[in-house]
C-alpha cells in the first residue's frame, strides 16, 4: 500500500518529537509500504526543526513544507497552522497523481487537515489506472514513491490524537462559541462523516464520536506504544551529574520518585510538590526523594516554588536526550505520573510517557481519574485520586512499605503488558487491518 499521512508536528529521532508518525510508518515500510508524510517546517514540540524539503529517514519519506516561526498558543500559532494547511491545499492535485495513495490519513492535532486530506484522497479516486503525472512540488520530487495508482478507492482515514474543541474548551477554557471552536467542530464533524475510516488513540470515544456523527463500524482504536529497538541492548549511559546525584539518593536509602518528561499545567506536576511537602514532614516521607527530568512552560516557575518553599526532597533536571531515558527510568524506584481532574479523560488517555514507565519495568504510581487506567489494567502499581496531594503522598509512603521484590515485580506486569499490547509491530499492523 501507499500511504499519505498528513501531520502537521511529525518528527523523527533526528528532530524530536512527536514520535508516533515516524514509529509507525517505520513499520509499515517494514512490512513493505510506501508512506510519504507531509509535515510543517516549525513545530513547538520538536527540539530540532528540520530543512524545507524532501528527506528520507529510515525508508520513510518526508516532505517538510515551509512555514513560518511561532510561540504560544496565539495568532502566530494560527498562521503557522494556515501557511501548512493552504500549501498542502494547493498541492492536492500533484500529491494525488504523483503519489497516488491508497490511504490519505488526516493525523495532525486539529481536526482542519481533514479537508487537505479530503481534497487529496478525492482528486486521487478521480485517476484512470493508466494516469500517473509528474508531480511539481516546490519542496521536492515525490514521483519516484508512486507509479500512477493503486488500482483501489483511495480511502481516508482521520486519526484522533485528542478530542478537538472539546479538549481545548474543557483544559483551556476556550469558549465552544469561539471563532476558532466553531471551525474545530465544523472539522472534526465533517471528518466523522466523510471519513471512510476513523482510528482513535483513546478508548472510550464511541459515545462522543456517535453524537457528532460517526457511523461507529468505521472506528477503530489503536493506542501510543513503544518501539522495541530502544529498549534492546545497552542504553546510553546518562548524564554524569544527574547519575551522580541518583547514586548519592541511592547509597543514602531513600526511595527514588521520578518523574520524566514534559513540565506543563496538564501534568499536575504542583500536585507532586504539594506531595512534597506532607511528605517532609514525617521521618517515613523524608526517606522518599522526588526527582524530576524534563523540561516545558512550567519548569522555570515550578523550580522557583521547590527553592522558595525550601522543599529539599525535591531535585530538577533539564530534559536529556530519548536515548537516555532507559537508563533514567532503570534508577527509579518508583515512576510518577499526575493528570488534572477534567471531565475530558472520560474519553481515556494514551500518554507515551507511561508507555515508557511500563517498558522500562518501573512501578507506577498513577494520579489519574479517567475512562481507562493503563496502570491498573496491567497490575503496575498504583492508582490514586488527580489533584488531591495527600493521596500522593500516601501512595508514596505505600511504595515506600513494599520490598523492592514487591515493586520489581509490579514493573514487571506492567512491561509484559506493553510487550503483549503497546509496541509499534503490533500497533501498525492493528492500523493497516483498520483500513481493510
Amino acid at each position: 500500500m501507499k500511504l499519505l499521512l498528513i501531520n502537521h508536528y511529525a518528527g523523527s529521532p533526528e528532530h524530536g518529537m512527536e514520535y508516533r508518525p515516524y514509529y509507525l510508518a517505520r513499520e509499515w515500510v517494514r512490512q513493505g509500504h510506501q508512506v510519504l508524510i507531509l509535515a510543517a517546517s516549525q513545530s513547538h514540540v520538536r527540539s530540532t526543526q528540520p530543512k524545507i524539503g524532501v528527506q528520507v529517514i529510515d525508508g520513510v519519506h518526508y516532505c517538510w513544507y515551509d512555514t513560518p516561526e511561532y510561540a504560544g498558543n496565539g495568532l502566530g500559532r494560527v498562521r503557522n497552522i494556515w501557511s501548512f494547511c493552504k500549501q498542502v491545499w494547493g498541492d492536492a492535485k500533484n500529491l494525488a497523481e504523483g503519489f497516488a495513495p491508497d490511504a490519505v490519513i488526516a493525523s495532525s492535532t486539529y481536526p482542519m487537515d481533514i479537508w487537505v486530506a479530503r481534497k487529496i484522497a478525492r482528486q486521487a479516486n478521480k485517476l484512470s489506472p493508466s494516469q500517473a503525472l509528474t508531480p511539481a512540488i516546490p519542496q521536492g520530487d515525490v514521483a519516484t514513491l508512486g507509479s500512477g495508482p493503486a488500482g483501489g478507492r483511495t480511502k481516508l482515514v482521520y486519526e484522533v490524537h485528542d478530542l478537538w474543541p472539546l479538549s481545548p474548551i474543557e483544559l483551556s477554557g476556550l469558549s465552544p462559541l469561539h471563532p476558532f471552536a466553531l471551525l474545530c467542530q465544523k472539522a472534526e464533524n465533517d471528518a466523522y462523516r466523510d471519513a471512510d475510516r476513523v482510528v482513535s488513540m483513546l478508548p472510550k470515544v464511541h459515545e462522543h464520536m456517535a453524537a457528532h456523527g460517526l457511523d461507529l463500524s468505521k472506528l477503530s482504536v489503536v493506542p501510543n506504544g513503544i518501539t522495541i529497538d530502544e529498549w534492546q541492548g545497552e542504553p546510553e549511559p546518562l548524564q554524569a551529574d544527574l547519575a551522580a546525584h541518583l547514586a548519592l539518593l541511592k547509597a543514602s536509602g531513600r526511595l527514588v520518585l521520578g518523574y520524566a518528561g514534559s513540565h506543563g499545567l496538564p501534568n499536575a506536576l504542583d500536585v507532586l510538590l504539594d506531595a512534597a511537602k506532607l511528605l517532609s514532614q514525617t521521618e517515613a516521607g523524608r526517606r522518599i526523594a522526588i526527582v524530576m527530568v524534563g523540561g516545558g512552560h512550567e519548569k522555570a516557575r515550578l523550580a522557583a516554588r521547590v527553592q522558595a518553599e525550601g522543599l529539599s526532597n525535591v531535585s530538577l533536571f533539564d530534559a536529556i536526550p530519548k536515548a537516555q531515558i532507559p537508563s533514567l527510568l532503570k534508577c527509579f524506584d518508583v515512576a510518577y505520573i499526575g493528570w488534572q481532574r477534567t471531565p475530558i479523560y472520560r474519553f481515556g488517555i494514551a500518554p507515551n510517557k507511561l508507555m515508557d514507565y511500563m517498558m522500562a519495568g518501573c512501578a507506577v504510581l498513577h494520579s489519574v481519574e479517567a475512562g481507562n487506567d493503563p496502570v491498573a489494567e496491567a497490575g503496575a502499581g498504583l492508582t490514586v485520586a488527580p489533584e488531591d496531594p495527600a493521596a500522593v503522598a500516601e501512595g508514596a509512603l505505600r511504595f515506600a512499605q513494599c520490598s523492592a521484590a514487591e515493586r520489581a515485580a509490579m514493573g514487571q506486569k506492567g512491561r509484559a503488558f506493553v510487550l503483549a499490547h503497546h509496541t509499534y509491530p503490533v500497533l501498525a499492523q492493528r492500523f493497516i487491518d483498520a483500513l481493510s
